[in-house]
C-alpha cells in the first residue's frame, strides 16, 4: 500500500474465502484496542466498520513518516491473527493477503464511501438500523455513543459535511456500483 501525508484512504480487507474474522463481541473490541494503539498515532478515522467477515476504514494520514504506517496496519493484522489463532485453536492466515487501499481525491467521492461504510451492516441484513450496530462510527456521528477513536470535527471539516447533513444522507442508499472498488 502506498500512503501519502495528508490524504483520504478508504481502506479495506476480508477474511481469506470470506470466512469470519469476528466470531464474538470481544474480537472486535479487541481489533478496536489494536486500531486505537496501531493506527491513531498516524491517521485521523474519518469512519470505520467491522463486519463479520471484513471491514473498512476511512483515515486521514497524518504528516508522519508514511512506511510507519504500512508496519502498523501488518502490525494489526498479524497479531491479531495470531491472537484469534491461539483463541480458536485455528492455524494460517486469516486475511485476504493484500488489504486495499485507496486514495479518495475527491470529495464528493469520499462523502459517498463514508455514508457506504456506515450502511454496510444494513446491506449485510445484520441490523434493520444503522445505530444498531456496535461496530462502526455511525453511533458516535449520530451523537449515541461519546466514542473517542474517529475525528469527528475533523470529519465534519474535511468532507464539508454538518451533523445535520450526516443523519439526513446516511439514510439515503447508496448504490454499491458508486463505489467501483468494493469487492
Amino acid at each position: 500500500m502506498k500512503f501519502h501525508p495528508e490524504k483520504l484512504y478508504h481502506v479495506y480487507n476480508r477474511g481469506n474465502n470470506s470466512q469470519f474474522i469476528f466470531y464474538s463481541s470481544e474480537n472486535y473490541f479487541f481489533f478496536l484496542k489494536k486500531m486505537r494503539i496501531l493506527l491513531i498515532p498516524n491517521v485521523k478515522m474519518l469512519a470505520y466498520c467491522l463486519m463479520p467477515n471484513h471491514f473498512h476504514w476511512l483515515i486521514w494520514v497524518k504528516p508522519v513518516e508514511k512506511t510507519c504506517l504500512n508496519k502498523n496496519i501488518g502490525t494489526l493484522l498479524s497479531s491479531y491473527t495470531q491472537a484469534i489463532n491461539k483463541r480458536y485453536g485455528r492455524t494460517g492466515s486469516l486475511f485476504q493477503q493484500k488489504t486495499k487501499a485507496i486514495e479518495l481525491a475527491n470529495r464528493n467521492y469520499a462523502q459517498t464511501c463514508f455514508h457506504y461504510i456506515h450502511q454496510n451492516p444494513i446491506r449485510a441484513n445484520l441490523v434493520k438500523n444503522m445505530e444498531d450496530w456496535p461496530f462502526s462510527s455511525y453511533i458516535d456521528y449520530a451523537n449515541l455513543r461519546d466514542g473517542s477513536l474517529i475525528s469527528k470535527e475533523f470529519t465534519h471539516k474535511y468532507l464539508e459535511i454538518t451533523e445535520k447533513q450526516f443523519i439526513q444522507e446516511s439514510q439515503q442508499a447508496i448504490d454499491p456500483q458508486n463505489i467501483k472498488h468494493i469487492y
